[in-house]
């Protein structure tokens, strides 16, 4: 008897659409996962379901388990968490973490997946890909005792960087934005806020999270003599203009590029991916984090969510998806 499950395709570039497909019979090594819960990864996803990812990077920024070929129609995403309902007898029943789009269930090697401790709820596991993008940014900063930073974007991954440099001895974290109900999720995560105007500069380290020229312009002006900026952000096809007179010779000032798909190569020698997303979840024991699920919708919802985020009418931080059982 054929199984189907259903899915979210973007059609084409705009356009959204959930569609029944077929469920695989799991071989040997495999498992079926029912989804409870996924999250929308905003900055990514919204650009991926515009059509905005350029065709010389199509297969940098292929999702793991991703159906269907850049711009359209695909099916993508990679925060999911679910309840292994089938596979090996020590994965019956548990909670998992899994790099999968939007699907209600699917079939996946055991190995793709990641048991989610039990003192993490569910609904906040959806957060471990972001959270493993800023452990993998800290790891390329190796932030020190006592050092003055600011985190310039307070998005998904800005707030989760800040959330992690907060718990560095001596550390003084600004988290900056231009949307000053931001001021709200920093105190939750324990830091500083300031809009970019009154920003604190003569900072050590300033991780740049916003994906806008200006924030990134702004983020080069914080640094101290000698600092570095921690470029976290996708900007697809658009082009940045940075100042690279004034102070960034005379100030020996750096700007470094920090992206998850690889291991920094600070860790790369002891973490491989798996046990880096390990890593992700057990910092995740740790309620600061539901400050960033700002939203929640239901899976059949999905076209109209992608359309809305896309166009800022709904406004998020992390978007979360439920699922019926």
């Amino acid at each position: 008897m054929t199984r189907t499950a259903r899915a979210f395709w973007v059609s084409s570039p705009g356009v959204g659409e959930v569609r029944e497909v077929e469920l695989p019979s799991p071989g040997p090594g495999e498992v079926v996962v029912r989804t409870l819960y996924s999250g929308i990864s905003r900055g990514t996803e919204t650009l991926v379901f515009g059509g905005g990812v350029p065709p010389n990077q199509y297969g940098v920024m292929r999702a793991p388990f991703q159906e269907g070929d850049f711009p359209g129609p695909l099916k993508y995403g990679y925060l999911n968490v679910g309840v292994v309902e089938e596979g090996p007898e020590q994965l019956m029943g548990r909670t998992v973490f899994t790099l999968y789009p939007h699907q209600t269930r699917f079939v996946v090697p055991a190995t793709a997946v990641s048991v989610v401790p039990e003192t993490v709820p569910a609904a906040r596991a959806v957060l471990a890909g972001t959270v493993e993008t800023a452990v993998n940014a800290l790891w390329d900063a190796a932030p020190l005792v006592g050092d003055r930073v600011a985190v310039v974007g307070a998005g998904m991954v800005g707030c989760c960087v800040a959330r992690l440099l907060a718990q560095v001895p001596g550390s003084r974290v600004q988290l900056v934005d231009v949307d000053p109900s931001r001021a709200e999720a920093a105190e939750r995560l324990g830091v500083d806020f300031a809009l970019p105007e009154e920003a604190e500069g003569d900072r050590d380290l300033v991780f740049h999270t916003s994906a806008t020229e200006a924030g990134l312009v702004r983020s080069l002006r914080l640094l101290h003599t000698e600092g570095e900026v921690v470029e976290l952000s996708w900007y697809g096809d658009r082009q940045v203009i940075l100042p690279l007179g004034e102070d960034f010779h005379s100030h020996r000032l750096a700007v470094r590029a920090s992206q998850v798909g690889m291991i920094s190569p600070a860790r790369r020698s002891r973490y491989n991916h798996s046990e880096r997303l390990q890593l992700a979840l057990r910092l995740l024991d740790d309620a600061a984090f539901d400050t960033l699920l700002t939203g929640e919708s239901g899976f059949e919802d999905l076209p109209s969510v992608l359309t809305r985020l896309a166009s800022g009418e709904l406004p998020a931080l992390c978007h979360r998806i439920t699922y019926d059982s």
